[in-house]
């Protein structure tokens, strides 16, 4: 199947076209570039022996998505791109909401002129908001508290609207918790810019000598160990996530919320211990005041995932910190790389 991929030189996207193509799929990978870099398309060909098609371009220029669909017979969409950072949208909220929503209104008049009618979204748990129940699973009340997880919000609502109106529309809002760790081969992962709070990337850094210290926001959480809690999946089987999505929507019409996680909870702490034995480096750190909006505990409930789309998280925390340090280790570990 010709599946394009938008924000596919991202970290979730360069992933997931890397085991889409080793399923011998067609892979158009489509970005602007703003926060990935091209040099991904040397790394993945290097990890796949196959150089990608790319179309370097902004997802609201709605007349180059329709040149990309057509001029690649594209059947399938998966939709990565998009601004991502919490805090930052809080600062940029117009930015968030212009990349977000518009964009993804863009290439939705662009698929429905050319007929495609199948896409998988790129969503998040960030849509829950502060959890009222845990874990959380799909029918849990959505109340994001930030631009960003608002307008993963708005685009879930018009994708909803949308499948209302036709229901030849056959659509998946895949829910990220906190996707961590590399490619096996180190040349493509996750990487921290001034913007990021992404923890693992942080954790790499330190243990490289990059950063000094790692900041801990907050040890007081009602926890065990009093730090915050999350539920972070390994990157590689977020990206088979979408694979059994794409497959699951060969079968099922319609709009479906679900989350991708591992159901299980681990601290700030525990990282960095899982961290400092696969790396054999002491991570030292610094406990910082709670950030506002951070939330003590935050796991899925994944039955949705497992009964849809015969799906579950199989890669353990060793294999995430393990995948993440190999990352920093290859010299490729820079923003989005």
């Amino acid at each position: 199947m010709s599946i394009l991929v938008t924000g596919g030189c991202g970290y979730i996207g360069a992933h997931t076209a890397a085991v889409l193509h080793k399923l011998g799929h067609e892979v158009v990978l489509y970005d602007n570039l703003v926060s990935s870099a091209k040099s991904v398309l040397d790394n993945l060909q290097i990890i796949t022996g196959h150089a990608f098609p790319f179309v370097e371009g902004d997802v609201r220029d709605s007349d180059l998505v329709l040149k990309t669909l057509a001029s690649h017979e594209i059947k399938a969409v998966i939709h990565f791109a998009g601004l991502k950072v919490a805090n930052e949208s809080i600062l940029k909220p117009s930015d968030y909401y212009a990349n977000n929503v518009q964009g993804t209104l863009s290439l939705l008049r662009a698929m429905q002129k050319r007929n495609i009618k199948k896409l998988i979204f790129s969503s998040s748990a960030t849509v829950y908001g502060k959890p009222q129940y845990l874990p959380c699973d799909e029918k849990h009340p959505t109340s994001p508290i930030n631009p960003y997880g608002r307008s993963k919000c708005y685009v879930e609502e018009i994708l909803f609207d949308v499948v209302t109106a036709d229901p030849a529309w056959r659509v998946a809002c895949l829910r990220y918790f906190n996707p961590v760790g590399a490619h096996e081969s180190g040349l493509i992962g996750d990487g921290a810019d001034e913007n990021s709070n992404n923890l693992m990337p942080h954790i790499s850094q330190v243990a490289a000598g990059i950063r000094t210290e790692l900041n801990i926001f907050g040890d007081d959480y009602p926890t065990q160990d009093g730090t915050g809690i999350r539920d972070y999946i390994h990157v590689m089987d977020l990206a088979e996530a979408h694979i059994a999505a794409l497959d699951f929507l060969t079968q099922a019409t319609g709009w479906h919320a679900i989350n991708v996680g591992t159901g299980k909870g681990y601290s700030v702490l525990e990282i960095i211990h899982a961290f400092e034995q696969v790396s054999r480096r002491k991570i030292p750190y610094r406990v910082r005041p709670r950030r506002t909006g951070d939330v003590a505990e935050s796991y899925a409930d994944t039955r949705t995932a497992k009964k849809l789309l015969q799906w579950s998280a199989t890669r353990t925390l060793l294999d995430m910190c393990l995948s993440a340090w190999m990352h920093q280790q290859s010299g490729a570990g820079g923003h989005d790389q």
